[in-house]
């Protein structure tokens, strides 16, 4: 599933979500660039928002949804994009945008680096995977809240917003997450243990050491914008100055009154 702004862009804008999330986070941003003459795309990456959800968890990986917005920008019809990818969106971007004839012209990644801080996902480790339910708007909203509060929404009617396209009423008339809660079993235990006798450092990563995507970043060669939140703790200042160092085409923006992602609500 995907929303489009239409207007006679040659350059149209994608934009893709955070792991968790759906293509609402982007209507906003959507909005504004439309206004501004933009063609933009917002997608729900497999087992999200609309989109379907996948039979076999195990295929929720950065493979298939690579092969996904690949897809859909064939779809399209044109041969360049711009990306903004939220967290794993911006990774997605990222790789996509280190292939060698890339479809990327500019990318722009919020609150994500090439190195992800194991503490970090500890922390999203504790909701991702739940089926909470709610017996109404308010209660599925105080959840919202807490678990995503750091994303600096501080408008009550934004906060609205954000639950309407989070939720559905399930068959029993209870409100269910607009997410496969199989997304969590996205590296089966078989691989990491295949992994660990060949690469030890590689398989623990996530689990007792930093993700190391450095390798894909050292490919990219495109202008990168780097949205920061400033009480992030998924990406942190040595990493945006390491990004930099290592290619000459970083720019940072900080966002003051956010943590892990900003919600881009305020264009």
């Amino acid at each position: 599933a995907y929303t489009e702004w239409l207007n006679a862009d040659p350059i149209p804008v994608i934009c893709i979500h955070g792991l968790t999330r759906n293509r609402h986070d982007f209507d906003a941003l959507g909005a504004f660039l439309a206004a501004q003459g933009r063609r933009v795309v917002s997608i729900d990456i497999v087992g999200r928002g609309d989109s379907d959800w996948l039979k076999n968890p195990t295929h929720y990986h950065f493979n298939q949804y690579v092969h996904d917005v690949t897809t859909l920008i064939a779809s399209l019809g044109v041969k360049k994009v711009d990306i903004v990818g939220t967290s794993m969106g911006g990774l997605i971007g990222m790789i996509m945008a280190s292939f060698s004839l890339t479809p990327v012209r500019k990318l722009v990644m919020n609150d994500v680096s090439p190195q992800i801080p194991v503490k970090a996902l500890w922390r999203m480790g504790k909701y991702l995977g739940k089926e909470p339910f709610f017996d109404d708007h308010n209660e599925a909203k105080k959840y919202f809240k807490t678990i995503y509060h750091e994303f600096g929404i501080e408008k009550e009617q934004d906060w609205d917003y954000f639950t309407l396209h989070s939720i559905k009423k399930n068959s029993k008339g209870r409100y269910q997450l607009k997410l496969d809660p199989e997304i969590k079993h996205s590296r089966p235990g078989t691989m990491i243990i295949k992994e660990f006798f060949h690469h030890p450092h590689k398989a623990l990563e996530g689990i007792f050491f930093d993700v190391d995507m450095w390798s894909i970043w050292e490919k990219v060669h495109i202008p990168v914008l780097v949205i920061r939140g400033a009480h992030s703790d998924l990406l942190l200042a040595e990493h945006v100055e390491k990004m930099s160092s290592v290619h000459q085409q970083v720019c940072e923006l900080l966002v003051d009154n956010a943590g892990h992602a900003p919600a881009l609500l305020n264009v």
